[in-house]
């Protein structure tokens, strides 16, 4: 008993997730079906970019850039903005979880050098909160807005007339919190001239992240890139692969399963049916607060032909719980193992900066 409550208290996210699939479990016993709920995609892409991610580290990267951050901001108003718009428009090319993967650790790394402790949650929630606003703006930037693009077979002006006005709004409420993240004055960080260092490894990292987004835009495939990282990974420096959360990855796999279990419960699908037909905008943002929104947007497809709606519900809806995005916990988790991580703070101000969003962009939808 006594390893079990170390391991919830270690791994709240995890402990949960699991008890959740395993409820569903009774409701729906495995089955061959089980198979089709793991995105494997998804798992394999995590994968490549926390070893790429973690070889940056390795070489330096973070630790260089932050400095050169530091040397040219040298307002904290300048940081905090700085800080909260490189994710939201990085998540547009390389969707949310790739940009949440790239400047969650240089971020926590960055506010450590100033001693800015109090600051990190409000500044990793907004960077959570930004990868997922602005990942909606194209389809590419997140795996509902190219699922819905494709399954309605929307035309470009189509799909921008309803995401670029809602984008637009979270730029400009973005750009007001973000301003007020950090002191005015910075103090004085106490790294100084950090450069990188072994750049023959940091070119190899370079390439293996490029063969990661060419998997994200599907131009190869993720199994072939796969192998080609963890080769190369293995090759260069094995200790990197000791690094990846794979506490995450079955974080995820029990999402999946909770997710899929709860989509095939006949009077689930039912009540989201009779929900469609009052507000499928509501009903999709609704269902994503449990399920996420992905899945929530390959459930309820089948069930409307309100396109707009589900589109912009789904994307509204990765604001809220932590697994309304699953991107959210990729936050939460590198935020947890980061020194004196508080699960209750974090999900407070993600709570409430979440609502605050929630509510200004349902007034514009």
């Amino acid at each position: 008993m006594k390893s079990v409550l170390r391991f919830v208290k270690k791994d709240p996210v995890l402990s949960i997730a699991a008890l959740c699939a395993v409820i569903t479990m009774f409701l729906v016993p495995p089955d061959r079906s089980y198979l089709s709920y793991i995105d494997l995609r998804v798992l394999c892409l995590l994968l490549c970019l926390m070893g790429v991610v973690a070889g940056f580290g390795s070489c330096g990267v973070f630790s260089a850039l932050s400095f050169s951050l530091l040397r040219h901001c040298r307002s904290g108003r300048v940081l905090g903005l700085v800080l909260v718009m490189l994710p939201f428009f990085t998540s547009m090319l390389v969707t949310n979880d790739v940009a949440l993967l790239t400047f969650v650790p240089f971020t926590i790394l960055l506010l450590e050098q100033l001693d800015c402790h109090r600051n990190l949650v409000p500044t990793l929630v907004l960077q959570t909160v930004a990868a997922n606003l602005g990942s909606m703006a194209t389809p590419v930037g997140n795996p509902q807005n190219l699922y819905l693009y494709s399954f309605y077979t929307l035309e470009p002006a189509q799909f921008f007339s309803a995401v670029l006005p809602l984008t637009a709004v979270s730029f400009v409420a973005l750009a007001v919190g973000a301003v007020f993240l950090l002191p005015r004055r910075l103090p004085v960080a106490r790294l100084k001239g950090i450069a990188v260092h072994d750049m023959k490894k940091l070119l190899f990292y370079i390439v293996l992240f490029g063969l990661c987004l060419t998997a994200v835009f599907r131009w190869m495939h993720y199994a072939v890139v796969t192998m080609i990282v963890v080769l190369t990974l293995f090759l260069l420096d094995r200790s990197l692969l000791k690094k990846v959360d794979y506490p995450l990855l079955v974080t995820f796999v029990c999402f999946f399963i909770l997710s899929g279990n709860l989509g095939r419960l006949e009077e689930v699908r039912d009540f989201l049916q009779s929900l469609l037909g009052r507000s499928t905008l509501l009903t999709s943002l609704g269902a994503s607060q449990i399920i996420s929104n992905v899945p929530a947007a390959v459930l309820l497809s089948e069930f409307t032909e309100d396109w707009r709606g589900l589109l912009q519900g789904v994307n509204i809806g990765g604001l809220g719980t932590p697994c309304a995005s699953l991107a959210s916990l990729i936050t939460l988790k590198l935020y947890l193992t980061s020194p004196g991580g508080k699960i209750g703070r974090f999900l407070l101000v993600f709570t409430l900066v979440n609502v605050v969003g929630i509510v200004l962009l349902l007034m514009m939808a």
